[in-house]
């Protein structure tokens, strides 16, 4: 696979479909399709990312869509 993943767009059918294997295995389940680009930050851009990671208390992934 050439590029990263994104969340899946699916209409009622698939969520449905998906919704139903997650309750039947206990788990969750993530639809991802490809499409997009992670880059390279500048040290100050990663700074502020960091800064707002530690912040919210979530990791960022930061992309460019292709």
């Amino acid at each position: 696979m050439d590029g990263q993943l994104k969340i899946a767009k699916l209409d009622n059918d698939g969520v449905g479909k998906i919704r139903e294997m997650e309750k039947e295995m206990g788990v969750h389940i993530m639809a991802l399709e490809p499409g997009v680009k992670f880059i390279a930050l500048a040290p100050e851009q990663l700074a502020k990312v960091e800064a707002l990671e530690k912040e919210l208390g979530v990791m960022l992934l930061v992309y460019e869509p292709v």
